[in-house]
């Protein structure tokens, strides 16, 4: 299954695939409102002015798997994101990204390999995957690396 095949759930309820992103660069997030790495909004949201006109997008899926940092509702995190942070980028429906729930598109990030690298189950919020235009996976960021570190791989991407 190739990632433009997998289905997901828009802030409206209506279920899409993401055929819309193909040719792109993607950054897909699993986030949170309530966590120590929130303000990773703000170089999220700086990365996406930067680069959105070349190709570049972000896909923020708020969790609440991690400690019930995301609670509300997706109109509450919206509101929240764009309020606070002042946030641009697509937001979808909060989802499980591990466990027996897990949404199919973290299931498929976590069984793609790139050379000997493999995708990575989520370990908190703010863990970061990048795709290529191809829809192929590049690499996966902790939670800890912050989005400017991001900017030399994002133009590698772009560029290519």
């Amino acid at each position: 299954m190739a990632i433009y095949d997998i289905k997901v759930t828009n802030t409206k309820g209506e279920e899409v695939t993401l055929e819309e992103y193909k040719g792109k660069v993607l950054l897909i997030v699993n986030t949170a409102t309530g966590c120590g790495f929130t303000p990773q909004y703000e170089g999220l949201e700086k990365l996406y002015k930067e680069y959105r006109e070349q190709g570049f997008e972000i896909l923020d899926f708020p969790c609440n798997q991690f400690f019930g940092q995301a609670p509300g509702s997706d109109e509450q995190i919206h509101e929240f994101c764009t309020l606070k942070y002042n946030t641009t980028f697509p937001r979808y429906k909060k989802i499980d990204v591990k466990g027996k729930n897990q949404a199919p598109i973290f299931a498929w990030l976590v069984e793609q390999k790139n050379g000997s690298e493999k995708g990575k189950k989520p370990s908190w919020n703010f863990c970061k995957y990048l795709i290529n235009k191809e829809g192929e996976f590049v690499k996966m960021f902790g939670p800890t690396t912050k989005p400017e570190s991001l900017e030399g791989d994002i133009k590698a991407e772009l560029a290519k």
